[in-house]
């Protein structure tokens, strides 16, 4: 039996910011059991709601030197669907209403974190064979491996993987409070190890130290080794491309399922869609007020509303859009900026736009269900998962080609009869305003081409399963089975 631990700063069911914790939680439970035993550590954020903490079973505690004092880390234990979740307890660290908000804080708990959970190992007597880290908050796990807990027959062979799910955010501060946090001699404070421009960088210790490297998509892969996307580790990643490999994350095929799902008004399935999906639609346009239109071109955007996501594009031909036969919904929030833009359009577009300026999961499954096509700009997406759930709902697709957007949407192909949505390939307005004409070209004149698509959309499979695979290979690899 391969035993192998994930490490992380949040997993779903417990507590979720972003796809970070869908990973982390949903990729466990597709393993196959017969040969591999994963399980999961998080914090025990008192932010996590009362009836998952209330049911946590307590395993142990120790005391840990950390800064100089002897710190409490407390071990719980939840078993959710077959898999078994840790927690690491210290409420002085991990009190709070929200997992993160103050930069140096954060720097600081989750060094902690780091050196609890693998303290935390032979307390409990779980010996991983691979600990799978996740993000700059578990990046000094794998220097850890290489340095104090290397001498230990427990963690001898123990291996590392880090999985870079958004290389923009990279844990860095001046390196004496890097060295001080984390506890690290001189010695790891050099250009080809923690250190980056001056800096301390947390995650660039785990992308030096870890025995792999993933990301959560090929594309983004092959685009972190360029100055453009490498925010400032491109070097780094091109003399680590031989223990790169990316591999594209899934959605819960339970939750994100159009023949079972609770919050939209007409089940439906690749059969039967043609007849039943319409009915969605209209649904969706009265639950956010716009004219009950069967025909007309129903274009959503399910997304945090930030400059990556692309947005700027759509400012940048808002009034060009909302002039064409076609109704746009918009359903998220973020910068004050777009918040406002999207509003300003619903009132002077009334009939066409509707802007939904806050987040509801049910609201998103309307919108995947209803709408006819699904807009993603952006200027990077690592993986993307929106569009992953548009094509399991049989709505269309219109990205930009970058990162996972490239890897999971295959551009329709008019001469061939193929693809599965539609795309362009320079961060440009108007190249995307051509693609959504396009779409909508064939939406309306070409009617079974555009049902061919929705058939080949919904037949793709990204569940959890795919992946799972790929990571039970790298880890196979890793410890040389």
């Amino acid at each position: 039996m391969k035993k192998v631990l994930f490490v992380a700063s949040e997993a779903v069911p417990f507590i979720k910011t972003g796809g970070l914790a869908d990973v982390v939680g949903s990729l466990p439970k597709c393993f196959d059991k017969e040969y591999f035993d994963v399980r999961v550590m998080i914090p025990k954020y008192m932010c996590i709601k009362e009836k998952w903490r209330y049911e946590m079973t307590y395993i142990n505690h120790f005391y840990m030197d950390y800064l100089g004092q002897s710190r409490y880390v407390g071990i719980l234990q939840y078993v959710q669907d077959g898999i078994t979740f840790y927690f690491i307890d210290n409420e002085a660290y991990f009190s709070g209403d929200k997992p993160y908000g103050d930069w140096f804080y954060d720097l600081e708990k989750f060094s902690f974190f780091c050196q609890a959970a693998l303290s935390s190992l032979p307390v409990i007597g779980f010996q991983p064979d691979v600990v799978h880290c996740h993000d700059w908050q578990t990046g000094l796990i794998p220097v850890y491996l290489k340095d104090r807990f290397r001498g230990g027959e427990f963690f001898r062979n123990m291996k590392s993987v880090i999985t870079i799910h958004n290389l923009k955010f990279q844990g860095v501060w001046d390196v004496k409070t890097i060295q001080r946090f984390s506890g690290l001699p001189d010695y790891y404070f050099a250009p080809d190890k923690l250190e980056a421009y001056k800096d301390g960088n947390m995650l660039k210790g785990g992308i030096v130290f870890a025995d792999a490297i993933t990301t959560v998509s090929q594309t983004y892969a092959e685009e972190i080794k360029m100055p453009f996307y490498g925010e400032g580790l491109d070097g780094l990643m091109r003399a680590r491309a031989g223990s790169l490999r990316g591999i594209v994350n899934g959605i819960d095929y339970d939750d994100f399922n159009p023949a079972t799902d609770r919050f939209i008004a007409q089940p439906y399935n690749i059969k039967n869609f043609r007849k039943e999906k319409a009915k969605n639609k209209r649904d969706l346009q009265e639950h956010v007020g716009l004219p009950a239109d069967d025909k007309k071109f129903l274009v959503g955007i399910v997304s945090r509303l930030t400059d990556q996501k692309g947005l700027d594009l759509i400012q940048g031909v808002m009034d060009e859009l909302c002039s064409e036969d076609m109704q746009l919904i918009v359903l998220g929030t973020g910068d004050e900026r777009y918040e406002n833009m999207f509003r300003h359009y619903d009132w002077k577009y009334h009939d066409r736009v509707s802007a939904q300026i806050y987040y509801s999961e049910e609201l998103s499954h309307k919108i995947y269900a209803g709408c006819d096509a699904f807009l993603m700009p952006s200027l990077f997406e690592p993986c993307g998962l929106s569009q992953l759930m548009a094509l399991r709902y049989g709505t269309v697709p219109i990205v930009r080609e970058t990162g996972g957007l490239k890897d999971t949407v295959q551009p329709y192909n008019e001469y061939e009869g193929t693809g599965t949505g539609f795309s362009f390939a320079n961060y440009n307005a108007h190249e995307m305003l051509d693609s959504v004409r396009y779409a909508k070209f064939v939406y309306y004149e070409r009617k079974r081409e555009w049902n061919k698509i929705i058939d080949r959309a919904m037949a793709q499979d990204f569940s959890w399963q795919t992946s799972a695979m790929k990571y039970q290979e790298l880890y196979d690899w890793l410890i040389g089975y």
